[in-house]
Parts: C-alpha cells; sequence; structure tokens
C-alpha cells in the first residue's frame, strides 16, 4: 500500500508540473479501481515468495501458487487470490458467483466528477482491506436482460461481506465512510 501511495504521488508531481489534474481526478472511477487492483496484483508477490502474478491474460484469479501451473499461467482455477480496489465499502463485484478467496482495497480519493460537483481535492487513502474465502452462496448473481449492453456481474452478499470484514486486514478507524 505505501508503494501505490508512492507511485501515485509521483505520477501526480508530473502531471503537477505540466498543469494537469491528478490521475484519480481525471480517469473514470472503474479505470482508477482497476489501477489499484493491478498494483497490488503486482506488488505483493514482490513480498510473498510463494505467490506470481497470474500470466494468463484476464487469467483467474490474479495471483496464484508459484509453480503450479506451468508457465504461473491459467486462465482458469480454484487455487490463488481474486484482487480487487474498490471506493465502495461493499457491494463488490466480479463476473461470477463462485468460491474463490477475494481481497478487496477500499480507498477514498476524488473522482472525475468531483470538480463539477465543487468537491474540493482530498489526498488519497486506503479505507481498508478485506479478504476472505468466498462460497458461490456469498454471492448475488446480477445477469442481464437480453436487451442491456451491461457486462454480467456477481455481487458479494451480505454473508460474504461479514465474511471480509471479520476477517479484515487493515482499517482506517479514523477515516470510516
Amino acid at each position: 500500500m505505501a508503494e501505490f501511495l508512492e507511485f501515485l504521488g509521483l505520477i501526480n508531481q508530473q502531471l503537477f508540473t505540466k498543469n494537469l489534474p491528478r490521475l484519480e481526478s481525471f480517469l473514470m472511477p472503474a479505470n482508477f479501481s482497476s489501477i489499484v487492483g493491478e498494483f497490488m496484483n503486482m506488488t505483493i508477490p514482490k513480498y510473498c515468495s510463494t505467490l506470481v502474478r497470474n500470466q494468463y491474460h484476464n487469467g483467474h484469479p490474479d495471483l496464484i501458487p508459484e509453480g503450479m501451473f506451468p508457465n504461473d499461467s491459467i486462465q482458469y482455477a480454484h487455487e490463488g487470490i481474486e484482487i480487487k480496489g474498490s471506493r465502495h465499502s461493499s457491494g463488490w463485484q466480479g463476473h461470477n458467483p463462485e468460491a474463490v478467496w477475494l481481497l478487496v482495497f477500499t480507498f477514498d480519493s476524488n473522482t472525475s466528477r468531483d470538480s463539477g460537483l465543487g468537491i474540493p481535492p482530498k489526498s488519497f487513502r486506503f479505507v481498508g482491506v478485506y479478504g476472505a474465502k468466498l462460497e458461490e452462496s456469498d454471492w448475488n448473481f446480477s445477469g442481464r436482460s437480453e436487451t442491456s449492453r451491461r457486462t454480467i456481474t456477481a455481487s458479494v452478499n451480505r454473508s460474504g461481506v461479514g465474511k471480509m470484514r471479520d476477517n479484515r486486514i487493515y482499517e482506517d478507524l479514523l477515516g470510516q465512510e
């Protein structure tokens, strides 16, 4: 998490020198959340030598046990950890309801909508990190209608959020949402 704060500070300092807005203030919210999650996917294996980033393009889960799969690459496996970044304290989404270890980094920051709403700049901060082994029953499948263009999603339900919160890894108690 400290490395992400350093990374974001470096990027935002450079943007400032060009009189450009901070990264989190111009990216679409989902894109910025994706950057948070992808940064963690890249960084965690530096500190946990038994995990590697899944080398399969869009493979699931994001982190897998080192050496378990050829070339540390697998399209889909039950072993490993799926990583998400989110501005939200619940309602985390995936594409399928499934048994998976899920690790969510929640944060607070500005969004691309804030300047138009008159919301002043605020510093990015991590609010919590929650992780647990979820079962299919810990998800609600959203599906979609035949005419919808929305991506099919599943959301972590109340039981899943409870498991995640019971197994919190980090929580900023001063900055509760």
